[in-house]
C-alpha cells in the first residue's frame, strides 16, 4: 500500500515514526520548509523532515499545494491513501481526490470538540479533565470530516513535570500523538479492507479554537490565579507567558496556585513574599512564581531572582 504522508511538527514526526515501526513505511512525505528558529535565527528542518531523512523517505518540503508542479509530483507517487498529522497547510480538493482510499487526519482532540490550530492549548486553557484523539476522513472544511475512531485519554491519570494531571502543551501533544498513532496504526486495515463506517460529526456541538499569536501570552492579573497557572502551561513552550515590570518583559515559566485561595488582601498584580520565594495576587487566589526569566538575563528560580531584585517585594505587575 502506496501512503502519502503530510506532516510537519513533533506531534506529526511521533505518528511517522510508529507509521514506520508497524511496517507501513510511506512512499513520499510532504512538509513545510525549513524555517529560522532561536535566538540566532538558525534555518531549522522541522521534525517530519528529520524523521524521514532517516529513515530514507522521499521528500517534498511547501506550503503551497496549489502549485501545479508540487500536485502532480503527488500524482506520481500514486498514493493509496494519504495521511496528515498536523501539517499546518490545508490539502485542496484536487490532492484529496488522489488516493484510492481517500484521506485520513489524526487529530488531537474528541471531536467536534476544538476544531481548528490549537486544540490542545485550548484543552488545558479550559482545564479539562478528559481529551483525546480522532482519525476522521478529510473534507475540504477545516476538522469537518466524518470520523472513522477515537481514543479518549484521561489527563489527571499521568504525572507531568508540573505535577499529577497538569501538563503543558508540549508533554500533552507528546502523549496525544503516542495515542493517535497507535489507533492509526489499527485504524488502517480495517479501513482498507471496508469494515469501518465513518460517522457523521455532529457539526451543532462543533467548537472552534483560534491561532494563537505572541500577544496571547500576555497575563492579565485579574484573571483567577487558577486560569493563568493553565495559561502558562498551555503557552509553553510558545508563545510563552509574559509580565511588564517597569518596563521590562518578564517571562513567567512555571508557577501554580495557592491552594486553597488565600485571602485577597492586594490589589491584583502585587507581587508578594512566600516560602518558595514570592506569588502575585490575582483576580482570585495567588499565583505561586516557581521560575521565570526578565529579559537580558537567565531564567531563574523566584528565590533566587529575589536577590538580585530586592525591591521586587511589593511592587505591581502590569
Amino acid at each position: 500500500m502506496k501512503i502519502v504522508f503530510f506532516g510537519t511538527p513533533e506531534f506529526g514526526a511521533v505518528i511517522l515514526k510508529k507509521l514506520i515501526e508497524a511496517g507501513l513505511k510511506p512512499v513520499f512525505a510532504i512538509t513545510v520548509p525549513d524555517k529560522p528558529a532561536g535566538r540566532k535565527q538558525l534555518l531549522t528542518p522541522p521534525p517530519v523532515k528529520v524523521v524521514a531523512e532517516q529513515y530514507g523517505i522521499p521528500l517534498l518540503q511547501t506550503n503551497d499545494l496549489t502549485n501545479k508542479t508540487y500536485v502532480q509530483t503527488i500524482r506520481k507517487a500514486k498514493p493509496d491513501l494519504i495521511i496528515l498529522a498536523s501539517y499546518g497547510v490545508i490539502l485542496p480538493k484536487e490532492v484529496l481526490e488522489l488516493p484510492k482510499h481517500g484521506a485520513l487526519n489524526v487529530h488531537p482532540s474528541l471531536l467536534p470538540k476544538y476544531r481548528g490550530p490549537s486544540p490542545v492549548q485550548e484543552t488545558i486553557l479550559k482545564g479539562e479533565e478528559i481529551t483525546g484523539v480522532t482519525i476522521m476522513l478529510i473534507d475540504e472544511e477545516i476538522d469537518h470530516g466524518s470520523i472513522l475512531a477515537q481514543r479518549e485519554f484521561s489527563i489527571f491519570n499521568f504525572q507531568f513535570s508540573n505535577g499529577l494531571g497538569t501538563p503543558t502543551t508540549s508533554e500533552l501533544k507528546e502523549k496525544l500523538a503516542e495515542l493517535g498513532g497507535e489507533l492509526l496504526i489499527e485504524v488502517i486495515p480495517l479501513w482498507i479492507q471496508g469494515t469501518i463506517k465513518p460517522k457523521a460529526q455532529d457539526h451543532s456541538k462543533a467548537t472552534f479554537t483560534k491561532r494563537i499569536q505572541k500577544k496571547d501570552g500576555k497575563i492579565d492579573w485579574t484573571k483567577d490565579a487558577r486560569f493563568i497557572a493553565r495559561q502558562i502551561r498551555a503557552y509553553h513552550p510558545w508563545p510563552g507567558t509574559f509580565c511588564l515590570w517597569g518596563g521590562k518583559r518578564i517571562k513567567i515559566l512555571k508557577g501554580k496556585t495557592e491552594e486553597p485561595p488565600g485571602k485577597q488582601s492586594f490589589r491584583p498584580g502585587t507581587v508578594i513574599p512566600c516560602k518558595e520565594g514570592f506569588g502575585v495576587q490575582t483576580g482570585r487566589g495567588v499565583l505561586l512564581v516557581e521560575r521565570l526569566q526578565i529579559e537580558g538575563r537567565n531564567e531563574a528560580s523566584s528565590r533566587d531572582f529575589l536577590r538580585g531584585y530586592s525591591r521586587f517585594i511589593g511592587s505591581t505587575l502590569a
